[in-house]
């Protein structure tokens, strides 16, 4: 893996490399420079110099690069696909749906010239008018995770230079390649050296992009234990920060519910992208009478779920990105069965083939937990759903407002009233009516609520643009105005 920097490739001067393996075979597959903060420092530097000028390219000239990216996304959409597949474990259709994410995003970022927008307003006293204008921030640093290595930094990176910011990306060391495809064709557009710049590395370079002087904006997404910690420490510098975390999202499924229709998307949330994405259901919570029945098909579901290779077609779910990530959700579901939790389908160490080396957990399902329990409170990052019963709708609120997290909550009936009384009370960024992924599109914001986010403005849309200007109000007199022949 090279670094990419004032507009060329360069090979990393360090001496430490981590490998990149396949998560379904177990095979290295590349290998994650970790960078010197010297290079980090050529990176900023590089960016820092392109700013001046970049910011004075017209937006609708900005935009046009934008354009052109779209086009050389949807053609390399397939060998982009498989190259997510290959480093971070999903299936090739998950792969292809997260690429179509990151394009929504552009498309949404090619409407700067509105959405960048400032406002005025005439004579707010005699002969003085007043104007609030957007201006870009400067050098802008965008820390990914490994979840979903093309489309979330696409939460960023279109609106950044949009609005006339130069960045500074650092991928996960877990899955740089895909990044890597991603800047071959950044690079294909010919955008001024220093505008867009990639550097590969682990927390030390992720700590000097925090504490770096030149650097006015971080956006990072991760666990929530990380997103406080850049939260806070980049904001101790003066940064704007945004920092999505984690998640444990609760399922609420009613007696009025469709219990089929809601088994199947409940099933393709917790089990989608074997649960490692920040809006997977975590725990399914029936009301009343819904508990049997659901527990019956949702066991049915996971039971049934094609686990393998994400290039192999007919797979429904690939592995999780490590031994060590395997080995943590392991750890926990012992530790629970021990507590009393009842595996209905349990999916530790499953039988695959000899090929097949990797790290893979198969669909597991948990009764008999208490809600105060270990597993219910931590997020687990993999294909585990727990299942929980409430007497009612106020009961299953309060559990969804309790948590500590406040990232997506689901709700599923056929009640207006039970879903409109849902949408009001619960306490998250992001609410599902008959939706088990609440995903917003590019034009809305990616929201996030209590320990989900840390900051105010969120990625995509509006926000993003919001979050990568500066609002500066000018206050105008001109005395001589009105005595002046024209």
């Amino acid at each position: 893996m090279l670094n990419f920097i004032q507009g060329e490739w360069r090979p990393s001067t360090t001496t430490d490399f981590l490998p990149i393996r396949n998560p379904a075979t177990g095979d290295t597959i590349g290998q994650t420079p970790i960078s010197t903060l010297a290079e980090l420092e050529q990176a900023v530097d590089a960016a820092d110099a392109a700013f001046p000028a970049w910011r004075r390219v017209p937006v609708t000239d900005r935009v046009q690069f934008l354009f052109r990216l779209k086009t050389k996304l949807e053609d390399g959409l397939d060998d982009l696909a498989r190259i997510i597949t290959l480093e971070c474990g999903k299936t090739l259709a998950e792969s292809r749906g997260e690429l179509r994410r990151a394009i929504e995003n552009v498309e949404v970022a090619c409407g700067a010239p509105i959405l960048t927008q400032g406002y005025n307003s005439e004579d707010i006293a005699s002969g003085i008018d007043e104007v609030m204008i957007r201006q870009p921030l400067g050098v802008c640093a965008i820390i990914a995770p490994f979840n979903f290595p093309a489309m979330i930094p696409f939460w960023f990176l279109p609106y950044a230079i949009a609005a006339g910011n130069t960045i500074v990306i650092k991928p996960s060391e877990r899955v740089p390649m895909t990044m890597q495809k991603v800047f071959e064709m950044l690079a294909e557009l010919e955008l001024p050296p220093g505008v867009v710049n990639l550097i590969n590395g682990g927390h030390d370079v992720v700590n000097a992009i925090l504490d770096h002087p030149t650097i006015r904006a971080v956006s990072f997404v991760g666990s929530s234990a990380v997103a406080r910690h850049v939260y806070a420490r980049a904001a101790a510098s003066g940064k704007r920060v945004q920092c999505q975390g984690g998640a444990k999202n609760p399922v609420i499924i009613l007696p009025d519910a469709d219990i089929a229709s809601a088994a199947e998307i409940v099933a393709e949330s917790a089990f989608g992208c074997a649960g490692q994405r920040c809006l997977a259901a975590a725990m399914a919570v029936t009301v009343g009478d819904a508990g049997a029945p659901f527990a019956e098909a949702i066991q049915a579901k996971a039971a049934s779920r094609v686990t393998g290779d994400g290039l192999e077609a007919g797979v429904q779910m690939g592995p999780v990105i490590s031994p060590e990530s395997q080995a943590r959700i392991e750890q926990l579901l012992e530790r629970a069965i021990a507590d009393g939790a009842r595996p209905i389908v349990d999916g530790r160490r499953p039988a695959m083939p000899d090929r097949l080396r990797g790290n893979f957990i198969r669909p597991t399902v948990l009764s008999g937990l208490p809600i105060e329990s270990e597993i219910t409170r931590t997020e687990i990052f993999g294909p585990v759903l727990s299942l929980h019963e409430v007497d009612d709708i106020s009961a299953a609120i309060a559990l969804v407002n309790d948590g500590a997290y406040g990232n997506q909550a689901s709700l599923f009936t056929t009640s207006g009233a039970s879903a409109r009384r849902f949408r009001y009370e619960a306490e998250v960024g992001n609410v599902g009516i008959n939706v088990g992924v609440a995903a917003p599109m590019a034009f809305f914001p990616f929201s996030g609520a209590r320990g989900s986010f840390f900051g105010d403005l969120h990625g995509q849309g509006r926000d993003a643009f919001e979050f990568f200007t500066q609002e500066k109000v000018v206050v105008e007199r001109w005395p001589r105005a009105w005595s002046r022949t024209f």
